[in-house]
């Protein structure tokens, strides 16, 4: 039996074959993970929820505000909580693009005053061992946010002239932090002062 010889076209046809092979694969697998995705995110969320709010029965409303500073492109997104039709809090979905490792996302919650009553962290790519320090589960660093209203609470570390301990070696990821809480505040502020005039 003769050997094949192996042409240009015979190349070019068997990579397009594999390149769509391939696409329909990732496709197939992307839509098949799209929707576990999309509620393990949810049950994410909703626990953070849980977190940083007094305990509450319902969720009367979800909304989306963009931030009341200039910058960050994102939509800070509101979660208001209550509990025998009396509101026990505003959770407030909130980031940060100043992290050592990028983006951060983090959950904080208010009282009607705009004190803050917990922090919870969803998403970052800080340093093991440093940065991700933010986290309640590796250290005590975000406790110190709980029961201080930003009004009399400067959202900065103490090196840059405010009254948040930063983690040691992580001073960026400290102020990531601070700024994701301040963004969230500031939002806060502005939708509270908008529903009061």
């Amino acid at each position: 039996m003769a050997k094949k010889e192996s042409s240009f076209m015979n190349m070019v046809l068997t990579l397009l074959v594999v390149t769509i092979v391939a696409a329909l694969a990732l496709g197939g697998v992307y839509t098949v993970t799209k929707g576990p995705i999309a509620i393990a995110k949810r049950k994410k969320v909703e626990k953070a929820i849980g977190q940083v709010v007094p305990a509450f029965d319902t969720i009367m409303r979800e909304y989306k505000l963009k931030p009341a500073t200039a910058t960050g492109k994102d939509s800070l997104t509101f979660f208001e909580a209550w509990k025998g039709g009396e509101k026990v809090g505003t959770a407030v979905k909130t980031y940060t693009d100043e992290g050592f490792g990028g983006k951060i996302w983090i959950m904080v919650g208010f009282d009607s005053d705009g004190t803050i009553n917990n922090t919870a962290v969803l998403e970052h790519k800080e340093t093991p061992g440093l940065g991700d320090k933010m986290d309640i589960k590796k250290s005590d660093f975000s406790k110190q946010f709980i029961g201080k209203n930003p009004k009399d609470f400067k959202l900065q570390v103490t090196k840059d002239g405010g009254d948040v301990d930063a983690i040691t070696a992580a001073t960026i990821s400290s102020r990531a932090f601070c700024d994701a809480v301040k963004r969230g505040y500031e939002a806060f502020e502005k939708e509270s002062k908008g529903k009061q005039e």
